[in-house]
């Protein structure tokens, strides 16, 4: 027997187009479910990356509609911001063009793949409809102070000019173009998450049905922990240093301190020190790894002494004050905290604590 898909598949499709198979109706009658696989960002093709995951969301949909639940499965496109411009910039089309093209090819994939999408409630982020609802939401945010503007670095590539995720850095280079990319202070947005950490803590015992592992990185991930701030007086200058520790009890045996690379006032504290020109080197070297590769426990910890010192606030010891690859300036500190504790053996200290400057 043979099986000719084309037709046979082309036949029940056109079924289900017709009939509305997949349409999500309101039926009070039934019980809810709601399925959403993340949205593709539409370069151009499908791969078997999306086939894969796109299946398995395909085969819940139909095992919960088959089961009598309203299944609303719809489907949409990420498909805003710099990507698609320097996608286009590089075919020389429009963006508008290069993007709804590709969408309209990827529509036509996952239509002849058969997947139960209910293609009515399909969405665009790149179509004013849609983002004018993410500025709303923003604007909200600002106007309850939960949206603030700050300096932080980010991954900078030169030849795209554009700012990339740790995950598009390959080897210290743009995934896309190759070109090295290194670390740049630019002023962005930030959402004051922070306000609400308890909650999410709290929260995280609602979810019924989640394995424990995948709980306790929710919890790692949010962060929260409980401390004290010390400030530490740099010897020989009219300034001091805050640290965040969540074990006071332990600052009596700080035997040196460590800071970011890239924390702003670095610059500052090396100036007209014999230490100066080494400390420069190395925090250029730390311009181009990302945050991945300095805390990965596969890579060799490595440090600078700065020239200065500073003093313990609750015995007046003259402590060393270093920089450090695996010291990043926005870790959240109880991380960072646990990450440090840990490296003592690796360090060769016999019995210290090691504080974070806060930013």
């Amino acid at each position: 027997m043979h099986y000719n898909f084309m037709d046979i598949e082309k036949k029940w499709q056109k079924k289900w187009l017709d009939d509305k198979s997949f349409s999500a109706k309101e039926d009070e009658n039934k019980k809810k479910y709601y399925v959403l696989e993340m949205f593709p960002y539409p370069s151009g093709n499908l791969h078997m990356g999306h086939v894969r995951n796109y299946s398995i969301g395909d085969v819940v949909a139909r095992f919960k509609k088959m089961n009598g639940f309203n299944v609303l499965h719809p489907m949409g496109w990420d498909s805003f911001g710099l990507p698609a411009e320097n996608a286009a910039i590089k075919r020389g089309v429009h963006p508008n063009d290069w993007t709804w093209s590709n969408i309209d090819n990827m529509r036509r994939q996952l239509k002849e793949l058969g997947i139960s999408y209910d293609w009515d409630r399909e969405v665009a982020t790149c179509h004013p409809d849609y983002y004018k609802w993410t500025q709303w939401m923003f604007l909200q945010l600002y106007k309850n102070g939960l949206a603030y503007k700050k300096k932080s670095y980010v991954n900078w590539c030169p030849s795209c000019a554009t700012v990339l995720a740790n995950e598009q850095v390959v080897n210290g280079a743009c995934e896309r173009c190759k070109s090295v990319v290194g670390k740049k202070d630019l002023e962005q947005w930030f959402f004051k998450i922070t306000d609400y950490a308890q909650r999410l803590l709290d929260d995280i015992e609602k979810l019924k049905g989640w394995p424990d592992k995948v709980k306790i990185m929710q919890q790692n991930w949010i962060g929260r922990s409980e401390g004290v701030e010390v400030d530490f007086k740099v010897d020989g200058m009219d300034k001091s240093v805050r640290v965040y520790t969540t074990r006071p009890d332990t600052i009596y045996g700080v035997t040196y301190m460590v800071i970011a690379p890239e924390h702003p006032v670095v610059k500052e504290l090396i100036k007209g020190t014999e230490q100066e020109q080494v400390c420069n080197e190395f925090i250029s070297k730390m311009m181009y790894l990302n945050e991945i590769d300095r805390t990965s426990n596969d890579v060799e910890k490595e440090g600078v002494f700065t020239g200065r010192y500073v003093i313990n606030p609750l015995n007046g010891d003259r402590v060393p004050l270093y920089l450090a690859n695996y010291v990043l300036a926005d870790t959240e500190p109880v991380l960072l905290w646990q990450f440090l504790l840990t490296t003592k053996e690796t360090l060769s200290l016999q019995r210290s604590t090691i504080c974070r400057l806060k930013l």
